[in-house]
């Protein structure tokens, strides 16, 4: 209390004492009474006088008798004056609590020696109206000042405690053994505070302090009141009382035997056992390493307890999990907010995911109304930020991160470390509005950790566990002081706070619960003096928590999720707004890829004539390189802009996926986002990077497939996000991904001359199958060549071309070759080593004649198929074969001649019909690098023996690839057309298919986040693995 209030108070005291006859002794020692409460003696001596000055007495003795003192004297105008102007000073100075206090001491002063005067109470009255309290509240406290009969005050705001018949019709009732006289609790219900008063003469003990029957005390929280006999009265027992009456919320909630055991065998909690009604804030107190955070996980239900049941009204929280959706509510320690949003957003997106059926200015009604009660009003429309880069106060994102919860009005919430990072104040306001919400019913559990005196005392009941997960005390928050001395064998022991200020030291409570030996040299050891186990046979044996029984109705709830597809609508427009409102994020992404076009394009964009500045796209040398470096910007910015989105938000997740609400609809919401970003970016990288190099007519096509290649990345890099821990982590996962995706493209390196172990003669590697890099480069490539405004003309005829050539001059030559030698060995000697190459000869030949016959040149048919073994292989098969070839030589040459002719046609006619534009066609669609590399032209080995196969090694665009069976979709690189249900599909479009299907698994690995479970699988079995190693 300020000197200047105190001076404002000796001034009143001392106005109101002199009216009428005077100041009487029993007045001036109540003054110098609460001087002493307040102030050392020094002070005392100095407001003692102050009081005697105002009040007349320097020159006059307290309670002469002269004929001047005896007369009745009305009030003047000069003290009216000053009693108003006093008021006003106190008005602008105290809180509303403050001033409620200040007026039952004056109520107190007068009822020193009970001069109720009319003048008296008319100054009091007019005190009690600047004050701004209710009529009802002035009634009450005047009565329960002034009144010692029982049936006077029988009161809804009055709780009486003693041990008779009486118990009053309206007043509250709390019963007691022998008792002399009565004890009345007054509430003022506006403020939640609560005034003692005792009218016997027995030893009756506040927080340890005995009290006087002439004096009216403060019943704060945390007090507890020991009676001569019977059970001590807690604070929670008088509101429980008041709070009966006035809330409609019915809540039990009972544990019973929980015990809880870490995935790798070690026990977190043992034996929890105790039961609570609604209404009430109970703190969880505890060591590190106690279970603290593991007690609030099982009791909320995000963990299930190994044994044991917790129940709420009846119901257990894990088997009938449906019936509670919504009751309970959880606040963890930490910061659940979205950065980018502003403190209104936050929470209109979390009212709008919680309440489907509220009308849009309801919601916002709801939000603004949350927002006041919590003192967040004001800053509604400021940005969160992140706690370095501070918008709000750390105290104000506490409060927006209760609100999360509080808005929807759980019956139960569970908070984690609330104070935690706070300045002392902020922990106040904090801890204030919790326990302002057990009044409205609500129960409420806290982990706190090194609280204050203040907040110690806010809680009702406290849980205090020990090493190990042991309850080592369930009870009253400043009888657990006391209940410790005692163990501890500690004097005053019967002091549960300090007896000048008031204080409660929890610090002391961990001193002796975990107070270590000493040595023989005065040194601590690390042997505890009581271990947790014997701190639990204490409780168990001295304490025996209340059982409340369980409430017979439903709990209510208050939650009411949308569906699926609305939660879908506020997912993405939350996280829209998120990312809009982050400018340097979208100028970043916006940018990015037309800046890496332009420089891209620019580098290759080649003129190949040293002599000449026209730029000719036939000639561009770098076009290949180009089209890769295109799907390398597409992967990667797929990547970088998915890689920390679910990282990110996995604190919100986890509350989120509490509130059961669709993780499907989250992530599409994200996917449709980073989807819509691909987009522009791939468009915005195309429309620049095309435009420079002049590939003309394919903006669609080079758009779809980097927009195919970025989704599927997104969805990898979604992934990623989802399984590591660490934002360093997921960057340094991102060149582990690419790299492979790089190498393994085709543009790099030849499929066919990479190691054996993952090369390929004919086919693609199966592991480069796996890589979106891959099918999106091969369509590219493919389309590019054969789809152009020029190439279009004639690729289908030299296409045939290129299959009637190779079989002419590479194919057939080489098993006419064989089948040459397959005769000279049959005449040789039938030596194991002639027999061998027998075999691998007609092996070769067998597989290309069962080809041919079937699938590429029916028309010629051979009758001595089954004979080409080296069992049945004979002259006369082997001239039959060499007859076979020799007519397929002659149908594959007369193909050759006949597309031979078509092409000249039609290259006769363009040119005739307009030579400039074939020209100009030519030199803008037509590329020969692309060309070279889409057939393969400078490879020195055009056929080779794979197996029992030969294979063709160039003009790859140009073959079509034989299946093995219906589902085979396997080929060669840069094959024109992909097999698949025995049909073939253009490679551009198969290419791109594939490439999707690819993204939806990507999709449903990371619904059920198949790629976090196959890692902590694999730490699991190298874990096990090195302590088996380490045993033997």
């Amino acid at each position: 209390m300020s000197e200047e209030i105190l001076r404002a108070l000796m001034q009143l005291f001392a106005i109101i004492a002199k009216q009428d006859e005077g100041v009487e002794m029993k007045e001036r020692d109540y003054v110098e009474t609460f001087l002493t409460q307040q102030l050392n003696d020094e002070a005392v001596a100095e407001y003692l006088r102050l009081f005697d000055e105002h009040a007349g007495l320097l020159d006059k003795e307290i309670g002469s008798d002269d004929e001047e003192r005896s007369k009745p004297k009305l009030t003047s105008v000069k003290d009216s004056v000053r009693i108003l102007g006093i008021c006003k000073k106190i008005n602008k100075t105290l809180t509303q609590k403050q001033k409620i206090v200040v007026l039952v001491r004056l109520y107190e002063l007068i009822n020193a020696d009970r001069k109720f005067t009319e003048q008296r109470m008319a100054i009091i009255n007019t005190v009690a109206e600047v004050f701004k309290l209710s009529h009802e509240e002035i009634n009450d406290i005047e009565n329960f000042v002034v009144r010692n009969n029982p049936e006077e005050l029988d009161r809804p705001s009055i709780l009486t405690i003693h041990d008779r018949p009486f118990k009053g019709e309206q007043c509250k009732h709390i019963p007691t053994e022998a008792l002399d006289g009565f004890i009345y609790i007054l509430q003022i219900k506006s403020e939640d505070l609560y005034f003692l008063r005792y009218t016997g003469n027995e030893d009756i003990y506040l927080n340890g302090l005995p009290i006087s029957n002439r004096r009216i005390y403060l019943f704060a929280s945390g007090s507890s009141l020991k009676l001569p006999k019977g059970k001590p009265v807690y604070y929670t027992d008088v509101v429980a009382h008041f709070l009966s009456d006035s809330t409609t919320i019915r809540i039990s909630y009972r544990v019973d035997n929980a015990s809880y055991t870490f995935k790798n065998g070690t026990v977190g909690l043992h034996n929890i056992s105790f039961s609570e009604g609604h209404g009430k804030l109970i703190g969880i107190m505890g060591a590190s390493g106690a279970g603290k955070t593991t007690l609030l996980n099982v009791l909320a239900g995000i963990e299930k307890p190994t044994s044991g049941h917790v129940y709420i009204n009846g119901y257990d929280l894990h088997a009938s999990s449906n019936m509670l959706e919504g009751v309970i509510g959880v606040i963890p320690q930490d910061d659940l907010l979205i950065e980018e949003l502003t403190v209104f957003e936050n929470l209109y997106y979390n009212a709008k995911l919680c309440f489907k059926d509220k009308t849009e200015p309801e919601l916002i009604a709801m939000v603004d109304k949350t927002l006041s009660n919590l003192g967040l009003l004001e800053q509604k429309n400021l940005k969160v930020g992140t706690p370095l880069n501070k918008m709000i106060s750390g105290g104000q994102r506490k409060r927006l991160n209760i609100a999360l919860e509080l808005i929807r009005e759980p019956s139960i919430m569970f908070v984690d470390e609330p104070t935690s990072g706070l300045s002392s104040r902020d922990s106040e306001n904090v801890m204030d509005l919790l326990r302002e919400l057990t009044l409205r019913g609500k129960l409420i559990f806290v982990v706190i950790h090194q609280p204050s005196s203040d907040i110690y005392k806010m809680f009702d009941n406290m849980i205090i566990l020990d090493t190990g997960g042991y309850m080592i005390y369930y009870g009253n928050p400043v009888e657990a002081v006391m209940y410790f001395k005692r163990l501890d064998m500690q004097i005053n022991s019967e002091v549960g706070e300090c007896p000048v200020c008031g204080n409660v030291n929890p610090e002391l409570l961990f001193n002796i619960i975990e107070a270590r030996v000493v040595d023989e040299f005065g040194r601590y050891t690390p042997i505890r003096k009581v271990s947790p186990q014997k701190w639990e046979e204490h409780f168990a044996s001295n304490i025996k928590p209340p059982v409340i029984p369980d409430e017979k109705v439903e709990p209510p709830r208050t939650l009411n999720i949308p569906s699926r597809f609305k939660q879908f609508t506020i997912y993405t427009m939350r996280d829209l707004r998120s990312k809009i409102s982050n400018s340097q994020y979208i100028i970043l992404n916006l940018l990015e890829t037309p800046i890496l076009a332009f420089i891209l394009a620019y580098v290759v964009r080649y003129i190949a004539d040293p002599n000449s500045k026209i730029y000719i796209f036939r000639e561009n040398e770098n076009i290949p390189i180009y089209i890769f470096m295109a799907l390398i910007v597409a992967l990667f910015i797929g990547l970088t802009v998915s890689a920390e989105e679910i990282f990110r938000d996995r604190k919100i997740l986890k509350r989120e996926a509490f509130l059961n609400l669709s993780r499907s609809s989250y992530l599409l919401s994200k996917v449709a986002i980073l989807f819509l970003l691909s987009a522009i970016q791939s468009a915005t990288f195309i429309l620049i990077a095309n435009s420079i190099l002049e590939i003309r007519d394919m903006y669609f096509d080079y758009w779809l497939v980097l927009f195919t290649t970025a989704a599927a990345a997104n969805l990898l890099g979604l992934n990623i996000s989802a399984t590591f821990n660490s934002a360093v982590t997921i960057y340094i996962v991102i060149p582990l991904v690419m790299i492979p995706m790089m190498v393994l493209s085709g543009a790099m390196f030849s499929f066919d001359k990479l190691n054996r172990s993952i090369g390929s003669f004919n086919r693609v590697p199966v592991i480069a199958e796996l890589m979106i890099t891959k099918w999106g480069y091969e369509a590219l490539i493919v389309h590019q060549f054969k789809d152009n405004e020029f190439e279009k003309n004639f690729y289908e005829i030299e296409k045939n071309l290129s299959n009637a050539n190779f079989k002419v001059t590479y194919y057939i030559p080489e098993l006419e070759k064989r089948a040459t030698d397959a005769l000279d060995l049959l005449q040789q000697e039938k030596s194991k080593a002639n027999q061998e190459a027998l075999k691998d000869k007609l092996a070769v030949i067998r597989k290309a004649v069962i080809t041919e016959t079937t699938v590429t040149a029916p028309s010629v048919p051979f009758a001595y198929t089954q004979k080409l073994t080296p069992e049945q292989f004979d002259e006369e098969t082997a001239y039959a074969l060499i007859d076979y070839l020799d007519a397929l030589h002659r149908l594959y040459s007369d193909i050759y001649q006949t597309q031979n002719q078509k092409r000249d046609r039609i290259i006769n006619y363009l040119v005739n019909t307009n030579e400039k534009l074939y020209q100009a066609k030519r030199m803008a669609y037509h590329n020969e690098s692309i060309s070279d590399l889409a057939t393969k032209v400078f490879e020195k080995n055009k056929i080779l023996q794979y197996g029992d196969e030969l294979v063709q090694q160039y003009d790859p665009v140009f073959r079509d690839p034989l299946p093995r069976h219906i589902l085979d979709i396997r080929s060669h690189f840069l094959a024109p057309r992909k097999h698949f249900l025995g049909m073939y599909f253009d490679t551009f479009w198969f290419n791109i298919i594939v490439n999707w299907i690819m993204s939806i698994i990507l999709y449903i690995t990371l619904y059920y986040e198949s790629l976090k479970k196959l890692i902590e699988l694999f730490s699991k079995i190298k874990v096990r693995g090195f302590f088996k190693a380490k045993i033997s």
